[in-house]
């Protein structure tokens, strides 16, 4: 209950700080390329109930098209590729500081999310280890994790794996607050995402 409670202050105050700079954001998406603001996506939620993640936007309309040209640069079934070709001007400064993030706050206000949690996944990277899904699926995913601050730079997708379950065996307030620290510095510093 009272990270619930967390959940909704810190995910209100955030969205009445950052609404200016949030709209902003919204009209140089739209000058910058053409499609939608917002990009959603079906991802996998606590229970394993799905729901709508919300991103800005920060790829380019054909992007699904051109992913079929492209080979996956890590390990494990999450695509991820460095220089994404798909990946907007706009959108490569999005992605930069973790901007493109920013519409989940809607997602932890209405209870989809948490702040701190593992990362939602779609349904098609929830493979492998039947521990690990379960782990992760016993809690609500959230905006930031452990995985975020610690193993960011590592493209092992075991990595992930352990850095969630070793998030849901040692969940506690005082861990959250310590990951949303982190998570700060993580971004100020630009620490590397692969």
């Amino acid at each position: 209950m009272i990270k619930r409670i967390m959940d909704i202050a810190g995910s209100f105050l955030l969205l009445v700080m950052l609404a200016p700079w949030m709209l902003i954001i919204a009209v140089l998406i739209v000058i910058d390329s053409d499609g939608g603001v917002f990009f959603p996506q079906r991802r996998c939620g606590k229970d394993g109930v799905d729901f709508i993640m919300y991103k800005f936007r920060t790829m380019v309309k054909n992007a699904d098209e051109i992913k079929e040209e492209l080979v996956n640069e890590v390990e494990g079934p999450v695509f991820k590729v460095k220089d994404d070709p798909r990946i907007t001007r706009a959108g490569r400064f999005l992605r930069k500081w973790s901007i493109d993030e920013l519409p989940q706050l809607f997602n932890v206000l209405r209870g989809d999310m948490s702040l701190v949690g593992p990362r939602p996944l779609e349904e098609s990277e929830m493979v492998g280890d039947d521990n690990w899904k379960s782990a992760r699926l016993s809690i609500k995913p959230g905006l930031t994790g452990l995985w975020q601050v610690m193993g960011r730079d590592t493209c092992k997708f075991i990595d992930w794996v352990n850095y969630d379950i070793k998030y849901v065996e040692n969940q506690s307030l005082f861990l959250d607050f310590k990951i949303l620290f982190l998570t700060i510095g993580a971004v100020l510093g630009r620490k590397g995402s692969c």
